[in-house]
Order: C-alpha cells, then structure tokens, then sequence
C-alpha cells in the first residue's frame, strides 16, 4: 500500500533574489577587473579592506556592461571614494 503525500497544489514559483546574485560574465567583459582584484586579495592575505578600490571598479565594470542593476555606488559602500563634486573640489585647493 503506497500513501501520497499532497500537501498542496500549489506550485512554487521560483524567483530571483534582490540582491547578491548577479549573471555570470560569459564574454569576459569585466575579467580584468576581476582578476585585479583577486590579485589584490591574495596579496593583502583577504583583507577586502585593502582592495576597496579594486572592487570597486569590478563592480562599475558590471553596472556598465548590465551583469548586475545600476546602483549608486554610495549605496554600495563607497562613498568615500567618491570624487567631490568640483564645486567642493575648487574649494579645497584655495589657499
């Protein structure tokens, strides 16, 4: 005698998370960047607070070449990296 097991019927409908999965780059677009910043992991024992640049740019390669949604990089932790706005810029090159 054989039981079934029908708890519901209704299907499950996948769907993609919001974030932290992104395309895989299957063209190699941000390769370079990639490796860049791998290197730069390896030599600094993956300590990613030595590398922010690094990833960084990895990350603007993606946004630009539509591997991952555009965000600012603010949102991203990278605000101080940021350039200052050149009104702000002139100001602290005056004497």
């Amino acid at each position: 005698m054989s039981t079934a097991m029908n708890f519901s019927t209704k299907a499950f409908q996948p769907r993609p998370p919001e974030k932290g999965s992104f395309p895989l780059d299957h063209f190699g677009e941000c390769k370079a960047f990639k490796e860049k910043f791998m290197k730069c992991l390896r030599n600094n024992g993956f300590d990613n607070s030595m590398c922010r640049l690094q990833s960084k740019e990895y990350l603007e390669c993606r946004m630009d070449h539509q591997l991952m949604s555009k965000e600012p990089l603010e949102k991203l932790g990278f605000k101080d990296l940021m350039d200052p706005p050149p009104s702000q810029a002139e100001e602290n090159t005056k004497p």
